[in-house]
């Protein structure tokens, strides 16, 4: 065994927020021995790739921002695409993070080999390091529906993540597939162009007025000079979010009160009943993800847009048939359906010890032990990994506590002697159980949505309030590890 310590290289995949909040804590805490892979030529993760109309996020800014770089030039309460974008592209200058930064890197595979890490990229480019942290998140990989004859259709088609800008739709017939939280937010954009936009809705979202609001300039200088004000708002939105999840997981009485502003909200602006009982969701509030507009309920109250509930047959060259037989004809198609939130990893072939597969690892459902490290695959942390998405409140707060454990991590390994930490399987197991226990008389287990898998496991989302995972992850504990010493 040596005795001299040393500095842990670390390979990061991704310049999402998950990445770059990782890279950041480790250059705070002094290790500058990581690089960080990026398939695309620019930082940005999801703020980058979604650019459909109306993009947004439903987290207030002052909260969906790292609490070290808070931003008093958010232009609005609610921030649009490009103004995150532009934030986490500004956090990476400032914090010199470029020189770490390889672009055009898209990792295909990562094998755990004689205690270091070999990733592989597509371009035929191998990196190695001590420690591998897959930080691509739940919500990169687009999913497209398996529609019989998805193919065949002669118009237009695209997945509202890789939307298509050069194609005219002012007049056009748009069908749009899916309601989730994309299309509320670029439904409203098409309506005011297409011919005709007609709504394909398998089950109706919960809908809560959107409490936004543009900065004037006197408050941004404001929060300039004087941060604390800023510090006060994202503490108020804190808290409001900690109460939301409190009321979904532990006190479902408290949770009627969010459901009758939604149904205030419907009353107020559909007042056709029939339409009115097609939007009314038939599932427990908080089961499905709950979704922030003022724009997308009157935009499907206009006279151009027709909202279908009848389930798909199929996509013909002309459009889309249902199951009644009717074809409604479309020059467009758009796909609002989602991402693979469950394949926490997307297409990157995973090896760990004895050549073990984390996709074999993860055949009943993905798992790990505080969302992050995994039984059989030492010093890999993912970040954004299983367990750890919310039903309200920011993901970035999450992200800062898995950047801060997986930096004691690394501090682990930079001690003498030591090669790798393997999270012990009784420890992880047992976190497990209890996760899936609580999350199995929770909400979320109460119908079907992308929180839950095809067998009704929960594997994306969180059981309690964020001040419990930031408890549970603060420090450390080393006895829930095996340490292996370096030859």
């Amino acid at each position: 065994m040596g005795d001299t310590a040393r500095t842990p290289s670390v390979l990061i995949v991704g310049t999402g927020f998950g990445g770059v909040g990782t890279a950041i804590e480790l250059k705070r805490a002094g290790f500058h021995d990581f690089t960080i892979l990026e398939r695309a030529n620019e930082p940005g993760g999801v703020w980058r790739e979604n650019t459909y109309p109306g993009a947004a996020c439903d987290i207030p800014s002052p909260l969906y921002s790292f609490s070290y770089a808070p931003n008093p030039h958010w232009p609005k309460r609610f921030s649009m695409q490009p103004d995150i974008h532009a934030y986490l592209k500004r956090v990476v200058a400032d914090h010199d993070l470029g020189p770490h930064i390889r672009y055009g890197q898209e990792v295909t595979s990562a094998t755990f080999d004689e205690g270091r890490w070999r990733v592989e990229t597509a371009g035929g480019e191998t990196f190695e390091a001590d420690v591998f942290v897959p930080a691509v998140g739940q919500l990169s990989r687009p999913v497209l529906p398996a529609i019989a004859g998805r193919d065949s259709f002669e118009g237009v088609a695209f997945h509202s993540a890789q939307w298509d800008h050069e194609t005219d739709l002012d007049g056009k017939r748009i069908a749009v597939i899916g309601t989730g939280a994309s299309a509320i937010q670029f439904v409203p954009e098409l309506q005011k162009r297409a011919g005709k936009l007609t709504i394909f809705q398998r089950t109706a979202p919960y809908i809560m007025a959107k409490n936004d609001t543009r900065y004037a300039r006197w408050q941004k200088r404001l929060f300039e000079r004087l941060p604390a004000t800023q510090l006060l708002g994202r503490l108020r939105i804190f808290l409001l979010a900690e109460y939301a999840t409190y009321a979904m997981t532990r006190h479902p009485v408290l949770a009627k009160a969010f459901e009758l502003r939604t149904t205030q909200l419907r009353h107020k602006h559909i007042k056709d009943p029939a339409l009115r009982r097609k939007l009314t969701p038939k599932y427990p509030l908080g089961c499905k993800r709950i979704l922030f507009t003022n724009d997308y309920l009157p935009a499907l109250a206009q006279p151009n847009v027709e909202v279908e509930t009848g389930r798909i047959r199929e996509i013909t060259p002309r459009g889309v048939r249902t199951e009644d037989g009717v074809e409604h004809e479309a020059d467009v198609i758009v796909y609002g359906t989602g991402f693979n939130a469950t394949d926490f990893l997307g297409s990157m072939k995973v090896l760990g010890l004895d050549g073990r597969s984390l996709d074999d690892a993860w055949r009943g459902g993905a798992r790990a032990y505080l969302g992050m490290t995994v039984p059989g695959f030492p010093n890999l942390f993912c970040v954004y990994g299983p367990n750890t998405n919310l039903g309200a409140g920011s993901i970035i707060y999450m992200i800062e506590r898995q950047a801060r454990y997986i930096r004691q991590a690394v501090e682990q390994l930079a001690r003498p002697g030591v090669s790798y930490v393997d999270v012990r399987p009784e420890v992880e197991e047992r976190y497990d159980r209890e996760v899936q226990r609580r999350l199995g008389h929770s909400v979320w287990s109460a119908c079907t949505s992308w929180y839950r898998q095809a067998d009704g496991r929960v594997s994306t989302n969180w059981p309690g309030l964020v001040t419990e995972y930031d408890r549970r992850t603060r420090v450390l504990d080393p006895a829930d590890f095996r340490v292996v010493a370096s030859s």
